[in-house]
């Protein structure tokens, strides 16, 4: 058996320690963990509506380790824990080309990455239009699509809030979508948007939420 590197071992204590406080604080709930395949590529696309979705999307994916896309501005002098955390780091300066690249050559290499198709946290809580970077992915790496709802979040943590409120968090994972799904959307320019838009509605179709409107 590869011994741990010391990055490993930041991340197990790291999500076990999230994986206990989310419990305690926030009363924290998974839903449908088996349609995370447990082998093989596989991308989890969430709403976003607060700092702890990622916590709450990472903590439900049982032994699956999920990699993130993560503006390099966060980063700051926290690089060790972001590596430990499998970011993937994104300039949006310099263009998402290099990044969106990397994500591909990850699932195709057979690791799980979790994307917010919104791109920024939801003001209001409600589901965002997707963005177009998502189905660039998707019909890139050919790999199942795992919609995921996180409910609770926005209530706990919502974007501009200073201290973190101890509200119920569930998170839900959908059934896959399979590429052939993507497939039968078309193959002209709108081909990612479409891709976008059907990763939207099946998040919403997941909950007592209202659909994005059209992007």
């Amino acid at each position: 058996m590869k011994p741990m590197s010391l990055a490993d071992v930041v991340f197990v204590i790291a999500r076990t320690s999230l994986h206990l406080w989310l419990k305690i604080w926030h009363r924290y709930e998974v839903r449908g963990a088996e349609n995370v395949p447990q082998s093989g590529g596989c991308l989890i696309a969430s709403n976003h509506t607060s700092y702890l979705d990622p916590a709450a999307v990472s903590c439900g994916t049982r032994r699956r380790r999920a990699w993130f896309l993560a503006r390099d501005t966060l980063y700051g002098g926290r690089k060790f824990f972001f590596d430990a955390f499998h970011c993937i780091p994104l300039n949006r300066e310099r263009g998402e080309v290099a990044a969106l690249r990397k994500s591909v050559q990850m699932l195709r290499d057979g690791h799980v990455l979790a994307l917010f198709p919104e791109g920024t946290r939801s003001p209001d809580g409600k589901l965002q239009p997707g963005q177009g970077g998502i189905g660039f992915i998707v019909a890139k790496a050919r790999q199942p699509v795992v919609p995921t709802l996180v409910q609770g979040a926005f209530e706990a943590y919502p974007k501009g809030a200073k201290h973190i409120r101890p509200h119920k968090i569930t998170v839900t994972y959908g059934p896959p979508i399979q590429p052939d799904e993507f497939d039968a959307l078309g193959g002209d320019r709108d081909h990612y948007a479409r891709i976008s838009r059907l990763i939207m509605e099946r998040i919403a179709a997941l909950g007592p939420v209202d659909p994005p409107p059209l992007g």
